[in-house]
C-alpha cells in the first residue's frame, strides 16, 4: 500500500526533504510513498548565512541535482570551511589573530597521527589547519577545490557551498517535482487532531481537507504542525548560546571579476561576529550579535563600520532567533525537520545539516508497519545529541576566546554558561588532543579533527610532555609536514581562482576526464 506524506512548508528544509523522500521511498516502487509538500506564497525563506557543511554533496548527489545547475541557477560557490578573524585576543594585538576550520581531514593525506608531533613543534610554528592540510594555503590563496575536469561532487579538496537560498530552494524544488513531487500553493488554517492526539487532516484555505499517513513539519520557527498543534516544548539553550539577532545586507559586486573567497569570513565583534559570504554577483554580509549585550543600533553601526562607506545606504533584514531544539521532534505522526524543530545560530552552517540529517535518519526509520512510537523514540534520541553536542561545538568557540573587551566575551567564559560535558571534554584535553574516542560517528555533525581545528586555531594548550618519549616516528612526522608542504605548493600552481573555475562552469559546465586525479 502507497504510504502518503504531506509536507508542510517549503523552503531549503521542505524541498530537501521532498526530493530526498522522493528518491529514497518512490512512490512508483512497489509500496513506496507519495509525498505531497504543500506551501504560501506569503512566508518567505529565512535563508540566514547562506552557507553550508560537506554532506550537502552527498545528499544532492542523491536526489539526482546536477552540479552545473547549481551552480549556475543558485549563485552557487565553493566553501572550503570558515576563517575566524579577531576572536582569540583582543582587538589590535596583532594581524596573526585568526585561523581556519578546513573541511579537509587530515588523515586524507596520511595514515599517521602527525597531530602529537606537531603539539611537540616538529612542524614549526605553522598553524594546525596549515601543518596538517592542502586546505589551508589554497584558500587563503583564494583556490578552488577541483578542476572543471572533476565530476560531479568529486574534487582533491573537500568543499561545500555558499549559495543564494531564495535561488537554490527553487532549484530543489524543480528536482523534487522532476521526482514526482506534488505541490500545492495554499495556506493551512487548521490542524485536526484525532482522539488520540495526533493530526487527523489539515484544513487548507483554497484546497479543503487534506490528509496524510505522515506529516512533516518545515514551517520554520513558527513550528506549525510539531509545536502550535502538537505542543512539542522548545528548550532553550540562550544560557550557553548567547546570540539571537541577525542583521543582513546584499552588497553587489564593483566589477564582474571581483575574486571570490572559498570559504566563510568571520570577524569577531564586541557582542557577536559578522558574516562575509562571496556568490558570484554578490556578498551577503550579516552581524550576528546578543541583544542582552548590544541594541540593535550598535549592532546596525558596527556592521556599518565593517562595510565601510556607502554602507548605510544598504538596506538591511532583521532577524530574531533563539538557539535551541525540541527533544520531541517526532511526536505520533507528525516529524519537525528545519528550523521547526531547532536552530543553533548561522556559525559553522548548521541549519541545512541537521535537516539533511533528519530526513536520513527518517528514511531509514520510516515507519512502513505503521508502528510510529518506536521510530519515533530512536529519532528523537538520535537528533537530541546531535544538537546537544553541537551546541558545545559552537559553544567552544566563544568559551575559549581570551578577549577582554566587553561583557559578551566575559560573560562566554562564565563557568556556568558552560556545559559539564563541553568541561569535561576541555579537561580531558588538557593532557590529550582529540581523537576518534570524543565522537560517535553515528550522532555527530563534527568529527574529531574539526575539534581540533578549532581548538587549536584558539590557541588551546594540551600538554603531552609525559607522553613524549613513547613517540617514535619524529623524522617519520616531518617527511609527511614536509610532504604535505610539497602538495600545497603544487595546488597553487595547480587549482585555478575561484573566481575562474565558477566563470568557467557557468559558462561550460563541467567537463569530466577519464585523467582527472583526485
Amino acid at each position: 500500500m502507497t504510504r502518503k506524506i504531506l509536507i508542510v512548508g517549503g523552503g531549503t528544509a521542505g524541498w530537501i526533504s521532498a526530493a530526498y523522500l522522493a528518491q529514497m521511498l518512490s512512490a512508483d516502487l512497489p509500496g513506496g510513498a507519495s509525498i505531497t509538500l504543500v506551501e504560501s506564497e506569503d512566508i518567505g525563506i529565512l535563508g540566514v548565512g547562506e552557507g553550508t557543511f560537506p554532506i550537502i554533496r552527498r545528499t544532492l548527489s542523491r536526489i539526482g541535482l546536477d552540479e552545473t545547475d547549481l551552480i549556475r541557477e543558485a549563485d552557487a560557490t565553493f566553501k572550503q570551511g570558515v576563517r575566524f578573524q579577531g576572536w582569540k585576543s583582543n582587538p589590535g594585538t596583532g594581524s596573526d589573530d585568526w585561523f581556519l576550520h578546513p573541511f579537509q581531514v587530515n588523515a586524507q593525506h596520511t595514515d599517521m597521527d602527525l597531530l602529537p608531533y606537531w603539539l611537540l613543534g616538529v612542524a614549526g610554528k605553522v598553524p594546525w589547519a596549515e601543518a596538517s592540510t592542502v586546505q589551508g594555503r589554497a584558500v587563503e590563496a583564494m583556490r578552488a577545490p577541483k578542476l572543471i575536469t572533476h565530476s560531479n561532487y568529486d574534487g582533491p579538496l573537500n568543499y561545500a557551498y555558499h549559495f543564494d537560498a531564495v535561488k537554490f530552494a527553487a532549484v530543489v524544488r524543480r528536482r523534487a517535482m522532476e521526482l514526482g513531487v506534488a505541490r500545492i500553493v495554499d495556506t493551512i488554517d487548521e490542524v485536526r487532531l484525532d482522539e488520540h492526539g495526533a493530526i487527523a487532516s489539515l484544513q487548507a484555505r483554497e484546497s479543503g481537507e487534506l490528509q496524510a499517513d505522515l506529516y512533516i513539519d518545515c514551517s520554520g520557527s513558527r513550528a506549525r504542525l510539531i509545536g502550535e498543534a502538537l505542543g512539542s516544548e522548545f528548550t532553550s539553550y540562550r544560557d550557553q548560546l548567547f546570540c539571537n539577532r541577525a542583521l543582513a545586507i546584499q552588497i553587489p559586486y564593483d566589477r564582474p571579476d571581483t575574486p571570490i573567497p572559498s570559504c566563510t569570513y568571520t570577524s569577531a565583534q564586541n557582542s557577536g561576529w559578522i558574516w562575509d559570504i562571496g556568490l558570484q554577483s554578490r556578498r551577503g554580509v550579516g552581524h550576528v550579535y546578543s541583544s542582552d549585550h548590544c541594541s540593535d543600533d550598535a549592532a546596525l553601526a558596527a556592521l556599518q563600520r565593517y562595510l565601510g562607506p556607502g554602507a548605510s545606504d544598504l538596506p538591511h533584514r532583521k532577524l530574531s532567533f533563539e538557539a535551541g531544539f525540541r527533544k520531541t521532534q517526532w511526536h505520533k505522526n507528525c516529524v519537525a525537520i528545519g528550523m521547526s524543530a531547532g536552530f543553533i545560530e548561522p556559525l559553522e552552517a548548521t541549519g541545512i545539516s541537521f535537516a539533511e540529517v533528519a530526513v536520513l535518519i527518517l528514511s531509514g526509520l520510516f515507519p512502513w508497519s505503521g508502528d510510529y512510537e518506536l521510530a519515533a523514540k530512536q529519532f528523537n534520541a538520535q537528533m537530541s545529541t546531535r544538537y546537544e553536542h553541537v551546541i558545545d561545538f559552537i559553544k567552544m568557540h566563544y568559551c575559549l576566546s581570551q578577549r577582554t573587551d566587553s561583557a559578551f566575551w566575559h560573560d562566554n567564559r562564565t563557568p556556568s554558561s558552560i556545559s559539564d560535558s563541553l568541561q569535561d571534554r576541555l579537561a580531558q584535553w588538557r593532557h590529550r588532543p582529540p581523537s576518534f574516542l570524543d565522537v560517535d560517528a553515528s550522532h555527530d555533525i563534527f568529527d574529531e579533527t574539526s575539534w581540533q581545528y578549532i581548538l587549536y586555531g584558539m590557541g588551546f594548550q594540551t600538554d603531552i610532555g609525559p607522553r613524549a618519549g613513547a613517540l617514535r616516528f619524529y623524522e617519520d612526522a616531518q617527511r609527511e609536514f614536509d610532504s604535505i608542504r610539497r602538495q600545497s605548493d603544487k595546488a597553487l600552481r595547480v587549482m585555478p581562482t575561484h573566481r575562474a573555475l565558477v566563470d568557467a562552469v557557468v559558462a561550460d559546465g563541467f567537463r569530466p576526464s577519464r585523467g582527472a586525479q583526485r
